[in-house]
């Protein structure tokens, strides 16, 4: 009962850090009761049309191909002739969601709202479509929905295709953006004899939206050097014409039109995005129309020096940059509606071809308007602070606020132009620099907080260990009092509860601020522990302590930096595998030593492989397939003298090396039919999601006898990991089975050379046995090492086929023998399987050591929790909030990972016991005497 109540307060605490990480770093930057701010000139634009070709690179469209001709002729006349063109440079996570959110309302998603879902608003936010009069919607159900719901009113209308057309498999996926063509013409047709639907067209603060699907599902399948990829932006560029060509003549040609053409993000050369490679960051934006500056010739060299100008050929027209959100301020300035409430964007002047004055009001409304974010903000956290202890931003003080404000307008009312405007875009780096001080205000109370509980509690496990497992149980004489710790940590509980009522703090800061006052109370009432340890250090071997002080220390360094730098972990298992050397096991058992060194250093090829950018290999798929046979009939051949196996549960092996070889071939069918573009057969499909389903249930019907259960769990998961696998990866899971069943064996002789008595032989043990516990022993520095390597293995399993990078980049090509119709969360769920497969083997593995150690689980996992909580003290401490988002959000997600991972082990070593020791039999055996 104690050890559950220690595993459940355990899983509190982390679950508790976890969920820190989202209150300093990852709170929703918006803001609410802002007014909205508007030109009072009148705008170039009564209407615009904005188009998004998802998934479109920025070279794709720029670059002319091998010939030197262009793929999108229209739009390059437009960039040479009638329009304004640049790059749009985009945020990670390039995905559809928050690309589209920065587009139509100027801000970036944080990471939390992404996460919580892409057709619903997890926040309210305004957009240009909920500022324009009418909005009229085509494309992709993933995407308008969100946008509708956050309209006031019923002024957005969206159209949309079945979901089901979105399918990776489909013969041609650009037939997604000859829909949206063929709908918006039928529309401007409808309107010529509904009176209605014209009247309401040709009133002004009108928008057209096209959201084209067709060039990334394309990209995803196809990858973008593909002949479909191309072909679809041909027949966009085409698309494009014609709709222009309709929407003139529907509004006989009066000039109050303005065009927008860009994408939400770009997309690598092997077909996936969500990471921050140049060809997923930089996309196209053509502007041309009403209100917008015709080509600009330049004879100047251009201040670009990524060399793009050259290589697209494009020397002699102005280059334009933006950031992506700086879009929704232009589109907005054009048809005169406010800027989105939320907007960060800055108006980029050079896109607009109006007079000085038009030019200056629009900068000065946009500086408002951030302005007026930055003084909700400011008043939130004023109300929430003691006036004592509250410090404004002193570059954007009240007073300053107003100077800037009466210059501003003087100076538009002197007419001095330039200068208001450099005035304006001066107030609005200050806004922002003011709305991120104020959005992090409290980030290093709360932080202080965190490491608090966190140091207290990795302590009191510690000295958990020491009293529990360290022959420290004499009677501590240098105890605290036990009455006076109590009313100190009563005081210390009123003191912070009063602080944080008078601060009228969220709920959540009386959780991080709260919860080291019981942490650290558990420690001092453990400090007669520590005192006796000190007592006894002259009968402790110091040296050795020492010296696995120093190894391990040196070994969780070396795991932090290969979140960095995968490298390491090759690094890593190089010098594991000379353990057996080092420790005199090879002079003792050879044969074991040889293959554990040939295991890790087979095992440290794989961090040096790319983890994205990885071309299919299918051949791989099905070697892996047949090294998987080939471990397991070598195993069977092996063990055949030294244990005997049921009659039913040989064939239940034989049967799951059958359905491994079966799940080895079907990726190469399926990869063959998605290639002739025949779909994705319904025969693999049910094969792939019965193997799926399947995958943690036949394990249950196999022997308990240690090694069977082992090797019926490698075959099953095994299985599953081929059809998600799409190359080298394939043979991670043979490989990294291979290592751990070595390292089940070695330890037993690790365990024979420190002369523990009780030692049972491996082929005797069975796990649905109950562990005696007149033999349990006490842990020994030894153990340590134990469960570093298995730390160091989780890692590996992580990090072994990939890294932060290739997790965030979505590439479906892993799920096509599932589905090819493209469902976000369905795939995601399939990815994070292929994940944890490795994962579920190390866990396996660990539990089995326990047992043949004769340890308890509770020992051992004590210890890998202690390195596990010091890894990620240490990832706390790197978390940054300055340099690229790129950097910001990777710092952030080493944190996360590793304190997912804690909690992860502790639910999974439940799962692993059940599926290590329990047996569900469908058919009656005759009972079996072993030897």
């Amino acid at each position: 009962m104690r050890m559950i109540m220690f595993f459940l307060v355990g899983l509190l605490v982390h679950v508790i850090f976890f969920i820190s990480i989202f209150d300093i770093y990852f709170t929703s930057p918006l803001v609410h009761g802002m007014a909205p701010q508007v030109s009072p000139l009148p705008p170039p634009a009564s209407r615009l049309l904005l188009v998004v070709a998802d998934g479109l690179r920025a070279d794709s469209l720029y670059k002319p191909d091998a010939n030197g001709s262009t793929r999108a002729p229209y739009l390059r006349s437009v960039m040479e002739e009638t329009g304004s063109w640049g790059v749009s440079h985009t945020r990670v996570p390039t995905e559809s969601r928050p690309g589209h959110v920065a587009l139509i309302a100027g801000f970036y998603e944080d990471v939390s709202a992404v996460a919580k879902g892409w057709k619903e608003n997890p926040v309210e936010f305004d957009s240009v479509f909920n500022e324009s009069r009418h909005t009229w919607c085509w494309g992709s159900p993933d995407i308008l929905p969100m946008f509708a719901k956050g309209a006031s009113g019923d002024h957005v209308y969206t159209y949309t295709y079945p979901a089901e057309r979105e399918d990776f498999a489909s013969t041609d996926a650009s037939r997604l953006d000859t829909w949206v063509f063929d709908e918006v013409k039928s529309f401007l047709q409808s309107a010529r004899e509904n009176s209605s639907l014209m009247s309401s067209l040709q009133k002004d603060q009108n928008v057209f939206f096209l959201h084209l699907l067709g060039i990334d599902t394309n990209g995803h399948a196809h990858r973008p050097m593909s002949q479909e990829y191309l072909e679809n932006i041909r027949l966009v560029d085409s698309g494009v014409k014609e709709l222009v060509s309709m929407v003139e003549d529907l509004f006989d040609n009066d000039g109050r039109t303005a065009y927008v053409f860009t994408s939400d993000h770009g997309m690598t050369n092997w077909g996936s995005h969500g990471a921050g490679h140049p060809s997923e960051t930089l996309t196209p934006l053509l502007v041309w129309g009403a209100g917008v500056h015709t080509a600009q010739r330049v004879t100047e060299p251009q201040k670009y020096s990524d060399g793009y100008l050259q290589e697209w050929q494009l020397e002699g027209l102005r280059r334009v940059d933006v950031n992506q959100a700086d879009i929704a301020p232009l589109m907005s300035s054009l048809i005169g509606v406010p800027i989105p409430l939320n907007s960060v964007g800055v108006l980029p002047l050079q896109y607009l071809n109006n007079s000085d004055q038009f030019k200056a009001e629009s900068m000065y409304s946009n500086a408002i308007q951030i302005l007026e974010q930055f003084k909700v903000k400011m008043a939130e956290k004023k109300e929430t602070t003691l006036s004592l202890l509250f410090t404004p931003y002193q570059l954007l003080t009240e007073s300053r606020q107003a100077e800037f404000i009466n210059k501003a307008r003087v100076l538009i009312q002197l007419e001095e132009y330039e200068e208001a405007i450099s005035l304006c875009r001066s107030l609005m780096d200050h806004a922002l620099e003011g709305l991120s001080y104020y959005h992090t205000y409290d980030r290093f109370f709360l932080g202080c907080s965190v490491v608090l509980g966190f140091t207290g509690w990795t302590s009191y496990v510690v000295l958990v260990i020491l009293k529990t497992h360290a022959s420290l149980r004499r009677p501590p004489t240098d105890q605290v009092s036990g009455k006076t710790l109590w009313w100190m940590g009563v005081g210390a509980t009123l003191l912070i509860g009063m602080f944080l009522i008078i601060q009228r703090s969220p709920v959540t800061y009386y959780i991080y601020c709260l919860l080291p006052v019981p942490v650290w109370y558990s420690v001092l009432k453990e400090f007669g522990t520590l005192t006796d340890l000190v007592r006894s250090y002259s009968s402790l071997p110091l040296g050795k302590c020492f010296g696995y002080f120093a190894l391990v220390t040196f070994g969780i360094e070396l795991l932090v930096v290969s979140f960095f730098h995968r490298a390491m972990l090759t690094v890593g298992l190089a010098v594991l595998s000379l353990w057996p050397l080092l420790s005199g096991l090879y002079s003792k058992a050879k044969f074991r030593s040889v293959s554990w060194v040939l295991c890790c250093l087979f095992l440290a090829t794989f961090p040096m492989m790319p983890v994205v950018g990885r071309e299919p290999n299918i051949h791989m798929v099905t070697c892996a397939g047949a090294l998987s046979l080939f471990i397991s009939t070598f195993y069977l051949w092996s063990a055949r003298k030294r244990t005997t196996l049921h009659l039913t549960d040989r064939y239940l092996l034989i049967f799951q090396m059958l359905h491994v070889a079966v799940c080895a071939y079907v990726p190469t069918s399926t990869h063959s039919s998605l290639q002739l573009k025949q779909g994705l057969p319904l025969l693999n499909q049910i094969i792939s999601w019965t193997t799926l389903g399947s995958s943690l249930f036949v394990p249950l019907l196999s022997s308990t006898r240690l090694f069977h259960r082992l090797l019926s769990i490698f075959l099953s998961l095994t299985a599953t990991y081929l059809l998600l696998s799409t190359g080298s990866e394939a043979l991670f899971p043979p490989v990294l089975s291979w290592l751990m069943f070595v390292w089940i064996n070695i330890e037993q002789e690790a365990m024979l050379s420190q002369g523990i008595s009780g030692r049972q032989e491996l082929s005797t043990l069975d796990f649905s046995e109950n562990i005696d516990i007149t033999k349990i022993r006490q842990l020994k520095l030894d153990d340590i090492r134990r469960s570093y390597f298995f730390v160091f293995f989780i890692i590996t399993a992580f990090f072994g086929t990939g890294n932060i990078a290739s997790i965030n980049s979505f590439d479906p090509a892993s799920v096509y023998c599932f589905l090819t119709v493209f469902n976000p969360f369905i795939m995601g769920g399939l990815m994070m399987w292929k994940v944890i497969i490795p994962f579920i083997i190390v866990m396996c593995t660990f539990e089995t050591i326990q047992v043949s150690t004769q340890l308890s689980s509770r020992s051992l996992f004590l210890i890998v929790l202690v390195i596990s909580d010091l890894m990620a003290l240490h990832f706390f401490f790197l978390v940054q909030d300055y340099g690229s988002w790129l950097d910001i959000g990777t710092s952030i997600s080493h944190y996360v990972i590793v304190m997912s991972m804690t909690i992860f082990l502790m639910l999974l070593s439940l799962m692993t016991h059940i599926l290590t020791s329990r047996r569900v039999s469908l058919w009656r055996t005759r009972k079996m005497h072993f030897p």
